[in-house]
């Protein structure tokens, strides 16, 4: 690629070029890594009419020579409901490497943390999989979920009960039909996986079995709530990071304070502190999403793309 030109990467190149296992190492390795001395900022308002702007920068890994900012508008009622991109950048000269969608990188990054995360958590014998919301960041949890373990059974709970089906069909559920409301998904399940919009909590404490792990995605901005603050306040509650949890995210919305997080998963995966500890404690995973993670997929896939010869090259300064 010649200087100065930035590479231009699509939906469909990132699909081409991104792999399931490459990724969900990039990312542990990003959580592994020690943190930066630069706090990320995320940076979110209103807009008029019914959508949310929000700006995630600057994305720092360690080892990785670019810093990612990230641009992401929310609007529920359209489909595709998040727009946005992702810019790479080299730390070095500043010039930009690349742009890429922001849709696809946040599916990705945000499904595959979750994977990492629903993984270590979890039981390692649950069987059962519930899911609650089946859009594009339960399909990317599940993809990386079934690189890591196996389960028997997968329930899905959508207001769509097609895509519901959809989403089972592909997951291993066989004929089973979609479930008819959360608390039924949820059921018995030793896994239970939200990716909602929802404002209001879609689960209580009655409504999870002991020994459950949940991973609930849906509460990354204020007012966005899927699990009751009685669940939380009764589990052992891990997030991607406490300030953003208690201004941005589940924690926050409930009203709890900062020792209701029994710590971050990157403290899990350090081993610097445990995870679960006992096969009766229910255990739930609620990020708010890191830039850190938004660059190590940029990262990856700018690499890819450049070896496999994906996406457009675009001179912005000539």
């Amino acid at each position: 690629m010649m200087p100065g030109m930035a590479l231009l990467l699509s939906r469909s190149d990132l699909e081409q070029v991104l792999d399931v296992r490459a990724c969900l190492e990039v990312l542990r390795q990003g959580f592994l890594a020690p943190p930066s001395a630069i706090v990320p900022q995320r940076i979110r308002t209103e807009l008029p009419g019914p959508g949310t702007a929000t700006v995630l920068l600057p994305g720092l890994v360690p080892g990785i020579p670019a810093y990612s900012v990230k641009v992401n508008a929310k609007f529920p009622r359209s489909r595709p409901a998040l727009r946005g991109l992702v810019c790479l950048h080299d730390t070095g000269t500043g010039e930009l490497l690349a742009v890429l969608d922001s849709a696809t990188v946040t599916a990705w990054r945000t499904g595959l943390a979750a994977a990492l995360a629903t993984h270590k958590l979890a039981r390692p014998e649950a069987g059962t999989v519930a899911v609650i919301g089946a859009g594009a960041q339960a399909e990317l949890v599940l993809r990386g979920l079934a690189a890591l373990r196996s389960w028997q059974r997968l329930t899905v709970f959508d207001l769509n009960p097609e895509a519901a089906d959809r989403l089972a069909r592909r997951h291993g559920a066989g004929s089973a039909g979609p479930a008819v409301s959360p608390v039924a998904a949820a059921g018995e399940a030793g896994i239970v996986i939200l990716a909602t919009w929802s404002r209001e909590p879609l689960l209580d404490t009655g409504d999870v079995a002991p020994g459950s792990h949940v991973t609930s995605l849906g509460a990354d901005e204020p007012g966005k709530a899927e699990l009751s603050p009685s669940l939380l306040a009764a589990a052992r509650v891990f997030v991607d990071d406490l300030p953003l949890a208690l201004t941005s995210g589940a924690l926050g919305t409930a009203g709890l304070p900062a020792e209701a997080a029994a710590g971050t998963l990157n403290e899990v995966l350090r081993g610097t502190i445990p995870g679960r500890r006992t096969d009766a404690e229910r255990t739930v995973y609620t990020p708010a999403g890191l830039p850190a993670q938004d660059l190590a997929l940029a990262w990856t896939a700018y690499q890819q793309a450049r070896r496999a010869g994906r996406g457009h090259e675009y001179d912005f300064l000539a």
